[in-house]
This record gives structure tokens, sequence and C-alpha cells, in this order.
């Protein structure tokens, strides 16, 4: 009794630490020591609070340096540090850049009049216009096994037909060389005053200060977004691609913007350098730059308590199936098919190439599911002379009758479930495309988890009307999963999405709310005593999980 109390106590005291360690940490990116006073000699004033005419030049090279040449893409004449613009230009490909090779964008910000090699107090970055990635494989459709895609040349079929025959042969897919179409600068518009002996660290790279007079001046403060670079604004470069459109947008930044940016870029990089591909990348890009930041903080302690009730919900959900030695009252249909859905949901995500993060969760999920099922069915596995053999449990008289309610319950249920599924299944084969049949049968079986699955939490109310009785249910792992099912369909009423898709997300809370109302209708006679002679009150099981 202690040990367990203890141990839920210790990770909710862990938790609380952990957010409160988070929220310090966040506040010391956020927030900067100024310089007092701010004409002190430990200052560095800003370049900007002087209103110099500027000037920003793009330039793009085959090297970082501009050694071997550069060519001016784009010139912002009349630049304002505080107005915002976005201009498309084309940009030439050189020859090695097209046979697979990288540019770069050589950005400039320097005194108006004079090329950037003639001031002395300019700024530049140097940013990537190309990236290496595996090329998206052709999308067919199974019925006509014809390519669907408009306007391709005839270079192009032939590289596709190549890719094809190499797949045939059983060759990998080497990464090629693909264009970034989004160039995102920023330049720090607060005129911060920094004091020198407390200049944070991921700022440090970005200044560039020089001595005026007794002063010391940090020039403008030019940042390039690499979290903005999307997979989906990737174009793949080939011989026939001579010309290529760029858009530069441009904005101002806070200081506080700028330090988590930087942080959050190089958390991307280092997770790069561990293996993370492009793709397992830019999901965590999108986390940052298709959402408020303030709505990022908001999401971040959901997040947290969403995780906190994901483990207490696993915790007693163990601990209930690892006692359960009746299936009484439980529909075995609804857990066989918690375990297919969670399988095919695994299956998907593996196909679809998803990050690490949300892959190995769903494969462990997976595996207490099948643990479950083996608990439900009774099954025990003996090995002889190195062959499983499959044992299964005989029911008792009260768990058979609680089967039969759990088969009439399905036999209605199929009668909506399997048009639904089956006339998915066919508009998908007809109408949609897809890389190979597998993937097709995989879409549409996770298509008809995702649409449906609700439904198989239906078998078992019906048990429990039959049965007149929840007392067989796990409450404890409900609630937490009603707690974190909550969460999740407020922030998809929040978000903006449309209508069908946010009805879709409370279906599974007015099910629960079903639960909730035999939970009051069917309440537990704790006099009563049970099929093994004891009473609720008595129960040593409740009595040792009491704290």
């Amino acid at each position: 009794m202690f040990l367990k109390s203890s141990f839920t106590t210790l990770v909710v005291g862990v938790f609380v630490v952990y957010v409160a360690h988070t929220c310090w940490v966040m506040y010391g990116i956020v927030y900067t020591v100024p310089c007092e006073p701010p004409s002190g000699a430990g200052c560095i004033t800003p370049f900007l609070a002087g209103n110099p005419e500027l000037q920003m030049s793009i330039y793009t090279a085959l090297r970082p340096n501009a050694e071997g040449g550069h060519t001016l893409i784009h010139k912002e004449e009349i630049f304002n540090i505080n107005e915002k613009f976005e201009r498309t230009v084309n940009v030439s490909l050189p020859k090695k850049t097209r046979n697979n090779g990288t540019l770069y964008a050589l950005v400039f910000v320097h005194q108006a009049g004079v090329t950037p090699w003639q001031d002395p107090q300019e700024v530049h970055l140097v940013a990537h216009l190309t990236a290496y990635m595996v090329p998206k494989p052709p999308e067919i459709s199974l019925i006509s096994r014809e390519d669907q895609s408009e306007d391709v040349t005839e270079e192009a079929r032939q590289t596709k037909q190549r890719k094809e025959e190499e797949a045939k042969r059983g060759v990998s897919e080497q990464p090629v060389s693909h264009w970034r179409s989004r160039l995102t600068l920023n330049i720090v518009g607060d005129h911060f005053v920094f004091d020198k002996e407390h200049v944070p660290n991921d700022v440090r790279r970005y200044l560039r200060a020089f001595q005026n007079g007794k002063k010391l001046v940090y020039l403008p403060l030019l940042f390039v977004d690499e979290l903005s670079n999307r997979v989906k604004d990737l174009l793949e470069i080939n011989s026939t691609s001579r010309v290529l459109p760029l858009t530069i947008s441009y904005d101002a930044i806070s200081l506080g913007r700028l330090r988590f940016w930087i942080h959050m870029q190089d958390a991307v990089y280092s997770l790069q350098q561990f293996g993370f591909t492009e793709k397992d990348a830019d999901e965590i890009k999108g986390i940052f730059t298709d959402t408020n930041l303030y709505f990022l903080a908001l999401t971040f302690f959901v997040a947290a308590f969403h995780l906190l009730f994901d483990f207490l919900a696993f915790k007693n959900d163990i601990s209930f199936w690892k006692e359960k030695k009746s299936m009484v009252g439980m529909s075995s249909k609804a857990v066989l098919w918690r375990c297919f859905s969670t399988i095919i949901i695994f299956l998907y995500l593996f196909d679809e190439q998803t990050s690490l993060l949300v892959l190995i969760p769903a494969g462990i999920g997976s595996v207490i599911e099948v643990w479950k099922v083996k608990k439900a069915l009774k099954i025990q596995v003996l090995w002889k002379g190195g062959k499983p053999t499959f044992l299964f449990g005989k029911l008792d008289e009260s768990e058979r009758r609680t089967e039969e309610y759990d088969t009439q319950a399905m036999k209605y249920l199929s009668y909506l479930l399997y048009p639904l599924c089956l006339g998915g299944a066919l508009y998908a084969l007809i109408f949609l495309r897809y890389k190979s049949w597998y993937s097709w049968l995989i879409n549409s079986l996770v298509n008809g988890v995702y649409a449906f699955g609700f439904l198989f939490m239906l078998p078992q109310l019906f048990v429990n009307y039959k049965l007149k009785s929840v007392a067989h249910l796990p409450w404890k792992a409900f609630m937490y999963k009603a707690f974190n099912t909550f969460i999740d369909d407020v922030f998809a009423f929040i978000i903006t999405m449309p209508t069908s898709h946010r009805l879709a997300c409370f279906r599974d809370d007015a099910v629960f709310l079903i639960y909730l109302y035999q939970r009051w209708l069917y309440p537990v006679d704790k006099t009563r005593v049970n099929e093994y002679g004891i009473s609720y009150d008595d129960d040593p099981k409740r009595k040792s999980h009491k704290d």
C-alpha cells in the first residue's frame, strides 16, 4: 500500500518539478538582462537607434564564401526595418546545381547606395537554397494504373520509368537535390541595450559590434529562419529546372522571439545529427511555425498534463488487467477491436514513415493490447520442440452469458459497420491514388478505424445494459483517458477545422457520457457478495489500494 502510494506521489512530484523547471528555462530564454544605466561604459548600444539608411541585397553562389562568383537576385533599396514584405523572384540555376549540386543565398544588410563589399559595417548570413532528400514515389490509380499527374514532360516520364525499374531491381533511392522555394529573414526591431557582461550565448553568435568613439555599437541582428523551410515547399531539381521561383519574406522580430527561435533551430539541427530524417524534422518544425507562440506555450502545459494522464491511465489499466481473472461483464470483442485498431494504426504510421517520437509509443501500445487479448481470451503459450502451442481457457457460466450478449451486440453493429467500411475502401480504390496495394489496404483500414472506431465502444454499453452492472470496468483508467479525450476535443474546437472534423472529435465524449450515465444508473452494491464470496467492503485488493 505504501509503496504504490509513494510511487504515484513520486511520479506526480517529478511532473510538477519538470513543469516548474521548464517554465524557469523558458523565462530565461525570452528574458534578457538589460544594461543599467543605458549610457554606461559596459553597455552595447544598437546601431539602428541612429535610423541609418540601409539596403538589403541577396546573392546566390555555389559556395558559402562567394568564391567562384555570385549573382544578385534581389535588392531592397528602400529598406525599412519595421516594414514586412514578401517578394517572389525567379532564380537561374547553375549547371552544377542542376546536376544534383547545391546553391547558397548570401543575404547582406548594408549602407544604402554602395555594394556590400564596400561597406565595412555590413552584416550578412548564408542560407541553403537546396536540400537533399529522397524523392517522393509516384502516386498511381490502382484501377487505371495510369499516372494522374498533369503537365508531365517526356524527361520526367523517363525519370519515373527509370526509378520504377530500379525499384523492381531492388535499387534503393538516393537523396537528390531539392529547391527550397522560401527564404524567410528577420531582423530584431527592438532597440535593446545589452550589458557587455551578460550577453546571452545564443545571441552572441549573431552579435557583431564595433567601437564608435567611446561607445560600443552592435550592428543589426540578422536572422535566417530555417524553421520555415518545410518539406511541402521543396521542389525536386532536375536537368530541366533552369529557372525556379524563390519567395523572399521579411519581418521584424522581437529579441525574446529571436532567442526562442535560435534554441528551437538548434534543437532541430541536433535531432538531424542523431539520425532524424528531413521528414521527422519537418514535423517538429510544424509545431512551432504553424502555431502562435502563446498558444504553443498553452499547448506545452496541456501536453504535459496529457502525458501525466497517459501514464496514470497506463498504470491503472495494466494493474487492472494484471489482476483480472474473469471476463464477466467485459466485452471481449471490444478488446479484440482495440488490439486490431492499434496494430493497424501502428502499421499506417510505419508506412507513412512517421517520426520515431510517435512510432515508438504506438508500437509499445500495440504490444500491450496484444497482452490484454491474451489475458481476455485466457491464452496460454506452451513451447514444445521449438514450436508454440496455444491453449484457450474455458469460460464459466457467467462468462458465457456475457459472451452471448457481446456476440448479439456485434451482430447488430455489423449491419451498419461492414457496408460503411466496404464503401469507403471502394471509394479510395477508384478515386484516390496510392503508392501500392499495401498502402491502399492500410489506408482503407486506418480510415475505417478513425471514422468508425468509436462504434466498437457500443458493445460494452450493450453488455452493461444486459447485466445491469458497471462494476467490472476499470473506472480509474477510464477517467484518465476521458480527461485526455476532453483535452484533445477542446483543442480541436479552438483550432480552425472543418465542422465535420469537430463533430467527429466530440463523438467519443458522447459515448463516455453514456458510460457515466450507466454508472449512475447501475450503482455498485457495496454489501452484495460476489461470485468469489467477497463483498465490496471486504475486498482485500480494494483495501490494499487505499492511500
